[in-house]
Protein backbone atom coordinates (compact mmCIF):
# COMPACT_ATOMS: atom_id res chain seq x y z
CA UNK A 1 0.00 0.00 0.00
CA UNK A 2 2.67 2.39 0.94
CA UNK A 3 4.50 1.21 -1.80
CA UNK A 4 2.10 2.11 -4.41
CA UNK A 5 1.11 5.50 -2.38
CA UNK A 6 4.71 6.32 -3.02
CA UNK A 7 4.63 5.32 -6.73
CA UNK A 8 1.46 8.09 -6.90
CA UNK A 9 3.56 10.78 -4.81
CA UNK A 10 5.76 10.85 -7.19
CA UNK A 11 4.24 10.37 -10.31
CA UNK A 12 2.38 13.58 -9.51
CA UNK A 13 5.58 15.57 -9.08
CA UNK A 14 7.31 14.41 -11.83
CA UNK A 15 3.89 15.82 -13.83
CA UNK A 16 3.76 18.92 -12.09
CA UNK A 17 7.48 19.38 -12.88
CA UNK A 18 6.79 18.29 -16.95
CA UNK A 19 4.23 21.25 -16.12
CA UNK A 20 6.67 23.75 -15.12
CA UNK A 21 9.39 22.70 -18.08
CA UNK A 22 6.58 23.33 -20.34
CA UNK A 23 5.59 26.57 -19.49
CA UNK A 24 9.35 27.67 -19.15
CA UNK A 25 9.58 26.06 -22.62
CA UNK A 26 7.10 28.54 -23.61
CA UNK A 27 8.22 31.61 -22.22
CA UNK A 28 11.50 31.32 -23.79
CA UNK A 29 10.08 31.14 -26.90
CA UNK A 30 8.30 33.85 -26.98
CA UNK A 31 11.35 35.79 -24.94
CA UNK A 32 13.15 34.70 -28.23
CA UNK A 33 10.54 36.03 -30.11
CA UNK A 34 9.47 39.81 -28.97
CA UNK A 35 11.76 42.85 -28.21
CA UNK A 36 12.94 45.57 -30.09
CA UNK A 37 13.47 43.83 -32.81
CA UNK A 38 10.69 41.49 -33.42
CA UNK A 39 11.22 38.00 -35.08
CA UNK A 40 8.04 36.04 -36.02
CA UNK A 41 7.86 32.86 -34.33
CA UNK A 42 7.40 30.89 -37.40
CA UNK A 43 11.27 32.40 -38.11
CA UNK A 44 12.55 31.50 -34.56
CA UNK A 45 11.12 27.48 -34.63
CA UNK A 46 13.62 28.02 -38.56
CA UNK A 47 16.58 29.75 -36.95
CA UNK A 48 16.29 26.92 -34.24
CA UNK A 49 16.07 24.30 -36.07
CA UNK A 50 18.32 24.90 -38.72
CA UNK A 51 21.08 24.87 -35.72
CA UNK A 52 20.33 20.93 -35.60
CA UNK A 53 20.39 20.27 -39.14
CA UNK A 54 16.83 20.51 -40.09
CA UNK A 55 16.13 23.29 -42.39
CA UNK A 56 11.48 23.77 -41.76
CA UNK A 57 11.21 27.22 -43.08
CA UNK A 58 13.16 30.59 -44.21
CA UNK A 59 14.53 33.25 -42.15
CA UNK A 60 16.38 36.19 -42.65
CA UNK A 61 20.52 36.26 -41.31
CA UNK A 62 19.54 39.49 -39.12
CA UNK A 63 17.23 37.25 -37.68
CA UNK A 64 19.33 35.01 -37.14
CA UNK A 65 22.09 36.78 -35.78
CA UNK A 66 19.64 38.68 -32.86
CA UNK A 67 18.48 35.57 -32.27
CA UNK A 68 21.91 33.39 -31.69
CA UNK A 69 23.75 36.15 -30.66
CA UNK A 70 21.71 38.16 -28.63
CA UNK A 71 18.51 36.68 -27.71
CA UNK A 72 19.85 33.56 -27.17
CA UNK A 73 22.78 33.89 -24.44
CA UNK A 74 20.28 36.31 -22.31
CA UNK A 75 17.59 33.78 -22.24
CA UNK A 76 19.92 30.86 -20.89
CA UNK A 77 21.52 33.38 -18.99
CA UNK A 78 18.14 33.98 -17.27
CA UNK A 79 17.69 30.14 -16.74
CA UNK A 80 21.00 29.57 -15.48
CA UNK A 81 20.44 32.46 -12.51
CA UNK A 82 16.80 32.25 -11.97
CA UNK A 83 16.86 28.85 -11.40
CA UNK A 84 19.85 29.11 -9.61
CA UNK A 85 18.21 31.83 -6.88
CA UNK A 86 14.92 29.89 -7.24
CA UNK A 87 16.68 27.01 -5.81
CA UNK A 88 19.33 28.42 -3.50
CA UNK A 89 16.48 30.35 -1.88
CA UNK A 90 14.54 26.65 -1.27
CA UNK A 91 17.51 25.11 -0.12
CA UNK A 92 18.72 28.25 2.76
CA UNK A 93 14.11 28.19 3.60
CA UNK A 94 14.50 24.89 4.10
CA UNK A 95 17.89 25.20 6.14
CA UNK A 96 16.27 27.96 8.34
CA UNK A 97 12.73 26.30 8.88
CA UNK A 98 11.43 30.15 8.04
CA UNK A 99 9.76 31.13 4.45
CA UNK A 100 10.95 34.85 5.03
CA UNK A 101 14.29 33.83 4.34
CA UNK A 102 16.28 34.66 0.99
CA UNK A 103 19.72 34.17 -0.40
CA UNK A 104 20.72 38.25 0.45
CA UNK A 105 20.17 37.32 4.16
CA UNK A 106 23.36 35.37 4.42
CA UNK A 107 25.40 38.32 2.82
CA UNK A 108 26.07 37.16 -0.75
CA UNK A 109 24.36 39.84 -2.56
CA UNK A 110 26.14 42.82 -0.49
CA UNK A 111 28.90 41.07 -0.81
CA UNK A 112 29.26 40.99 -4.15
CA UNK A 113 27.73 44.46 -4.66
CA UNK A 114 30.69 45.74 -2.60
CA UNK A 115 33.45 44.08 -4.68
CA UNK A 116 31.57 45.24 -7.57
CA UNK A 117 31.45 48.87 -6.60
CA UNK A 118 35.34 48.73 -5.65
CA UNK A 119 35.99 47.89 -9.06
CA UNK A 120 34.09 49.91 -10.79
CA UNK A 121 35.30 53.17 -9.07
CA UNK A 122 39.17 52.10 -8.75
CA UNK A 123 40.02 49.69 -11.15
CA UNK A 124 39.33 52.12 -14.49
CA UNK A 125 42.39 54.70 -12.53
CA UNK A 126 44.39 52.00 -11.86
CA UNK A 127 47.15 51.57 -13.99
CA UNK A 128 48.55 48.31 -12.43
CA UNK A 129 44.83 46.83 -12.50
CA UNK A 130 44.59 47.70 -16.67
CA UNK A 131 44.81 43.94 -17.72
CA UNK A 132 41.85 42.75 -15.62
CA UNK A 133 39.09 45.17 -16.65
CA UNK A 134 37.90 43.14 -19.17
CA UNK A 135 37.27 40.31 -16.87
CA UNK A 136 37.14 41.85 -13.42
CA UNK A 137 33.30 42.98 -12.95
CA UNK A 138 32.57 39.47 -12.41
CA UNK A 139 35.84 37.77 -10.63
CA UNK A 140 35.47 40.91 -7.89
CA UNK A 141 32.14 40.72 -7.56
CA UNK A 142 31.93 36.63 -7.45
CA UNK A 143 34.48 36.67 -4.57
CA UNK A 144 33.05 39.52 -2.78
CA UNK A 145 30.44 37.64 -2.06
CA UNK A 146 32.07 34.24 -0.85
CA UNK A 147 33.92 36.77 1.41
CA UNK A 148 30.65 37.73 3.25
CA UNK A 149 29.27 34.22 3.51
CA UNK A 150 32.18 32.77 4.69
CA UNK A 151 32.57 35.89 7.61
CA UNK A 152 29.00 35.27 8.45
CA UNK A 153 29.41 31.60 8.58
CA UNK A 154 32.74 32.58 10.74
CA UNK A 155 30.99 34.83 12.93
CA UNK A 156 27.93 32.02 13.61
CA UNK A 157 30.02 29.34 14.46
CA UNK A 158 30.23 28.78 18.20
CA UNK A 159 31.73 25.66 19.86
CA UNK A 160 32.18 23.96 16.83
CA UNK A 161 28.31 24.35 16.21
CA UNK A 162 26.19 27.18 13.98
CA UNK A 163 23.35 28.59 15.25
CA UNK A 164 21.06 29.29 12.70
CA UNK A 165 19.76 32.42 14.70
CA UNK A 166 22.98 33.91 15.04
CA UNK A 167 23.97 32.76 11.65
CA UNK A 168 21.15 35.43 10.81
CA UNK A 169 22.03 37.75 12.87
CA UNK A 170 25.91 38.14 11.48
CA UNK A 171 23.93 38.13 7.91
CA UNK A 172 22.27 41.36 8.84
CA UNK A 173 25.72 42.92 10.51
CA UNK A 174 27.37 41.76 7.17
CA UNK A 175 24.98 43.23 4.77
CA UNK A 176 24.97 46.57 7.23
CA UNK A 177 28.16 47.50 7.18
CA UNK A 178 28.98 46.50 3.57
CA UNK A 179 26.23 48.54 2.69
CA UNK A 180 28.31 51.04 4.93
CA UNK A 181 31.54 50.43 2.59
CA UNK A 182 29.50 50.75 -0.30
CA UNK A 183 28.66 54.24 0.17
CA UNK A 184 32.16 55.20 1.77
CA UNK A 185 33.11 53.73 -1.70
CA UNK A 186 30.58 55.66 -3.82
CA UNK A 187 31.93 58.70 -1.96
CA UNK A 188 35.25 58.28 -4.03
CA UNK A 189 33.20 57.96 -7.11
CA UNK A 190 33.08 59.99 -10.51
CA UNK A 191 29.63 60.09 -12.41
CA UNK A 192 30.16 57.72 -15.43
CA UNK A 193 31.05 55.05 -12.00
CA UNK A 194 27.88 55.95 -10.59
CA UNK A 195 25.58 55.06 -12.78
CA UNK A 196 27.92 51.87 -13.85
CA UNK A 197 27.07 50.43 -10.34
CA UNK A 198 23.07 52.28 -10.17
CA UNK A 199 22.60 49.91 -13.69
CA UNK A 200 24.60 47.12 -12.25
CA UNK A 201 22.55 47.19 -8.73
CA UNK A 202 19.53 46.77 -10.46
CA UNK A 203 20.12 43.78 -12.52
CA UNK A 204 20.12 43.40 -15.91
CA UNK A 205 20.21 40.55 -18.42
CA UNK A 206 21.57 42.15 -21.52
CA UNK A 207 24.87 42.16 -20.86
CA UNK A 208 24.66 38.03 -21.06
CA UNK A 209 26.75 36.84 -23.98
CA UNK A 210 28.50 33.35 -24.99
CA UNK A 211 31.39 33.76 -23.33
CA UNK A 212 29.83 34.30 -19.80
CA UNK A 213 27.76 31.04 -20.48
CA UNK A 214 29.95 28.06 -19.63
CA UNK A 215 31.33 29.76 -16.41
CA UNK A 216 28.17 30.18 -15.51
CA UNK A 217 26.47 27.19 -16.27
CA UNK A 218 29.48 25.81 -14.23
CA UNK A 219 29.34 27.63 -10.62
CA UNK A 220 25.60 27.54 -11.02
CA UNK A 221 24.53 24.05 -12.20
CA UNK A 222 27.22 21.96 -10.33
CA UNK A 223 25.90 23.31 -6.40
CA UNK A 224 22.45 23.63 -7.69
CA UNK A 225 22.83 19.74 -8.62
CA UNK A 226 24.48 19.28 -5.15
CA UNK A 227 21.60 20.71 -3.66
CA UNK A 228 19.04 18.81 -5.72
CA UNK A 229 20.51 15.67 -4.07
CA UNK A 230 20.61 16.53 -0.45
CA UNK A 231 16.55 16.50 -0.69
CA UNK A 232 16.87 14.08 2.04
CA UNK A 233 18.77 16.05 4.40
CA UNK A 234 16.39 19.13 4.06
CA UNK A 235 13.42 16.95 4.72
CA UNK A 236 14.93 15.42 7.71
CA UNK A 237 15.63 19.30 9.27
CA UNK A 238 12.44 20.46 8.37
CA UNK A 239 11.80 18.15 11.85
CA UNK A 240 14.16 20.28 13.64
CA UNK A 241 17.62 19.42 13.91
CA UNK A 242 17.74 17.29 16.38
CA UNK A 243 15.22 14.88 14.86
CA UNK A 244 18.15 15.20 11.70
CA UNK A 245 20.63 14.08 14.12
CA UNK A 246 19.09 11.27 15.22
CA UNK A 247 18.18 10.05 11.22
CA UNK A 248 21.55 10.05 10.93
CA UNK A 249 22.63 13.77 9.25
CA UNK A 250 25.55 15.49 10.09
CA UNK A 251 23.55 18.66 10.46
CA UNK A 252 26.71 20.85 11.19
CA UNK A 253 28.19 19.49 7.88
CA UNK A 254 24.93 19.81 5.99
CA UNK A 255 24.52 23.29 7.06
CA UNK A 256 27.66 24.76 5.83
CA UNK A 257 27.49 22.29 2.10
CA UNK A 258 24.14 24.84 2.06
CA UNK A 259 25.96 27.61 3.02
CA UNK A 260 28.85 27.30 0.35
CA UNK A 261 26.64 25.70 -2.37
CA UNK A 262 23.71 28.85 -1.82
CA UNK A 263 26.88 31.16 -1.74
CA UNK A 264 28.16 29.86 -4.99
CA UNK A 265 24.95 30.10 -6.86
CA UNK A 266 23.93 33.50 -5.82
CA UNK A 267 27.56 35.07 -6.10
CA UNK A 268 27.76 33.79 -9.55
CA UNK A 269 24.60 35.05 -10.45
CA UNK A 270 25.08 38.77 -9.05
CA UNK A 271 28.43 38.64 -10.58
CA UNK A 272 27.07 37.80 -13.95
CA UNK A 273 23.70 39.94 -14.19
CA UNK A 274 23.80 42.68 -10.73
CA UNK A 275 21.07 42.80 -8.13
CA UNK A 276 18.32 40.52 -8.35
CA UNK A 277 15.68 40.29 -5.50
CA UNK A 278 13.00 38.47 -4.58
CA UNK A 279 13.24 35.69 -7.02
CA UNK A 280 14.71 33.73 -4.12
CA UNK A 281 12.26 34.60 -1.65
CA UNK A 282 8.80 34.46 -3.95
CA UNK A 283 9.87 31.17 -5.74
CA UNK A 284 10.51 28.50 -3.41
CA UNK A 285 7.71 29.56 -0.93
CA UNK A 286 5.02 29.51 -3.51
CA UNK A 287 5.92 26.07 -4.50
CA UNK A 288 5.34 25.20 -0.84
CA UNK A 289 2.10 26.81 -0.80
CA UNK A 290 0.96 24.89 -3.79
CA UNK A 291 2.27 21.63 -3.70
CA UNK A 292 3.86 21.21 -0.41
CA UNK A 293 7.24 20.79 1.73
CA UNK A 294 8.25 18.02 0.21
CA UNK A 295 11.76 18.99 -0.60
CA UNK A 296 11.76 16.21 -3.90
CA UNK A 297 9.29 18.49 -5.55
CA UNK A 298 10.34 21.86 -3.93
CA UNK A 299 14.17 21.69 -5.30
CA UNK A 300 13.21 21.07 -9.02
CA UNK A 301 10.22 22.95 -8.78
CA UNK A 302 11.82 25.98 -7.54
CA UNK A 303 14.41 25.80 -9.89
CA UNK A 304 11.88 26.04 -12.99
CA UNK A 305 9.59 28.58 -11.43
CA UNK A 306 12.56 30.69 -10.63
CA UNK A 307 14.35 30.60 -14.40
CA UNK A 308 10.26 31.05 -15.73
CA UNK A 309 9.61 34.30 -12.88
CA UNK A 310 13.12 35.93 -14.65
CA UNK A 311 13.09 35.23 -17.86
CA UNK A 312 9.12 36.55 -17.80
CA UNK A 313 10.17 39.41 -16.06
CA UNK A 314 13.27 39.99 -18.77
CA UNK A 315 10.13 39.82 -21.20
CA UNK A 316 8.38 42.62 -19.56
CA UNK A 317 11.86 44.69 -18.98
CA UNK A 318 12.35 44.34 -23.02
CA UNK A 319 8.90 45.21 -23.87
CA UNK A 320 7.05 47.53 -22.05
CA UNK A 321 9.17 50.96 -22.92
CA UNK A 322 10.70 49.63 -26.27
CA UNK A 323 12.90 50.43 -27.43
CA UNK A 324 14.52 51.20 -24.35
CA UNK A 325 14.61 48.93 -21.31
CA UNK A 326 13.93 48.38 -17.91
CA UNK A 327 16.27 47.04 -15.14
CA UNK A 328 15.09 43.66 -14.25
CA UNK A 329 15.10 44.19 -10.78
CA UNK A 330 12.43 47.09 -10.88
CA UNK A 331 10.02 44.38 -12.78
CA UNK A 332 11.17 41.46 -9.87
CA UNK A 333 10.91 43.88 -7.36
CA UNK A 334 7.37 45.09 -8.61
CA UNK A 335 6.22 41.48 -8.74
CA UNK A 336 8.02 39.91 -5.31
CA UNK A 337 7.06 42.91 -3.11
CA UNK A 338 3.39 42.58 -2.90
CA UNK A 339 4.55 39.24 -2.68
CA UNK A 340 6.56 40.00 0.67
CA UNK A 341 4.23 42.29 1.98
CA UNK A 342 1.08 39.45 1.75
CA UNK A 343 3.60 36.66 3.05
CA UNK A 344 3.98 38.75 6.15
CA UNK A 345 0.66 39.42 6.53
CA UNK A 346 -0.62 36.04 5.84
CA UNK A 347 2.03 34.59 8.46
CA UNK A 348 0.76 36.92 11.30
CA UNK A 349 -2.43 36.40 10.77
CA UNK A 350 -3.98 34.49 14.29
CA UNK A 351 -5.21 30.71 13.57
CA UNK A 352 -8.61 29.77 14.33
Amino acid sequence: MSSALAHTKTKSQNQILLGFGLMLGMVLLVSLSMGAYRIPLPQVLAILSDQVGMHVGAFEVQQANVLLQIRMPRVLMGVLVGGGLGIAGAALQGMFRNPLVEPGLIGVSSGSALFAVIFMVFVPISPILAWVRPIGLPIFAFAGGLIAVLAVYRLSKSQGKTDAATLILAGVAINALAGALIGLVLFFADDSALRSFTFWSLGDLAGATWTKIPVSLILITFPSLMLLFSYRNLNALALGEQEAFHMGVNVQRVKLQFLIFSALIVGAGVSMVGMIGFVGLVVPHLIRILFGADHRLVLPGSFLLGALLLNFADLIARVIVIPTEMPIGVITALIGAPFFIWLIFNLNKPKN
